[in-house]
């Protein structure tokens, strides 16, 4: 009989090892007042455990795509996103598991490709190993409520439809006060699958929109170069379940 892949074993030691503490979100965004954690916090964790479990990771980035807006004071302001792939690799026996994953960023300087290649090695790292936020040591302490399937549909819209969708989320997009709001409202699969649905001409106007809501945030915040793409605080935005059916 042959032997399973090593890397599975170490994958598998790696998520038991840092389930027990979970990365708690210890730095504090001083101008909106928020916590969060940042890749530095991912690196300090996990590094000495995958690497006792005999485990690497190694990224690869597939593709890079860049445009360029403006800011409220007519600056450049670089939206950048990565697709990426990591290979977690035993080094036991060579074996190996690949992740793909995406990563996004915006910035006004020549940070943005970097934040975006963290935020795919944070994610990967947090969805392969099962990363908790907050130390979870009492099964009886939490209860996880799952909800029923969203429907994932992009078939063209009545004009009526099509209005009151997009009439929805220019006022949401408008009232979204912070950065991590606004990553938190436009994160959700109900909105996207409700941009996803316009016509044409209709989502690209909502996507100047959106990245003109960002341009007022980022330059009310001033850039926070640590501030995670998402951010888990409470925050309960519109409810765009339907809208694209």
């Amino acid at each position: 009989m042959t032997d399973a892949p090593k890397v599975y074993a170490a994958i598998a030691a790696v998520t038991s090892e840092i389930a027990k503490e979970g990365i708690s979100k210890d730095r504090k965004n001083d101008q909106q007042g928020y916590k969060f954690r940042g890749i530095d916090d991912v690196y300090n964790a996990l590094s000495p455990i995958i690497a006792k479990h005999n485990l690497c990771i190694l990224p690869r980035m597939l593709s890079r795509e860049v445009s360029e807006r403006k800011n409220a004071k007519g600056n450049a302001l670089f939206y950048v996103t990565v697709e990426a792939e990591f290979d977690l690799i035993s080094s036991e026996d060579g074996s190996k598991h690949t992740v793909r994953t995406f990563g996004e960023a915006m910035d006004s300087g020549d940070k943005a490709t970097n934040k975006a290649m963290s935020a795919a090695y944070k994610y990967a790292a947090m969805q392969a190993f099962c990363i908790p936020t907050e130390g979870d040591n009492d099964a009886d302490s939490t209860t996880h409520e799952v909800q029923p399937r969203e429907a994932n549909s992009t078939a063209p819209q009545s004009k009526a439809n099509s209005r009151e969708t997009y009439s929805r989320l220019s006022a949401a997009n408008k009232k979204l006060a912070t950065i991590a709001d606004f990553d938190k409202f436009w994160a959700q699969a109900s909105v996207t699958a409700a941009l996803d649905s316009l016509p044409k001409d209709w989502r690209q106007t909502m996507m100047d929109e959106k990245a003109d809501k960002f341009a007022e945030l980022d330059e009310r915040a001033s850039m926070q170069d640590d501030a995670p793409p998402f951010d888990d605080r409470d925050y309960t935005p519109p409810n765009f379940d339907g809208l694209a059916a």
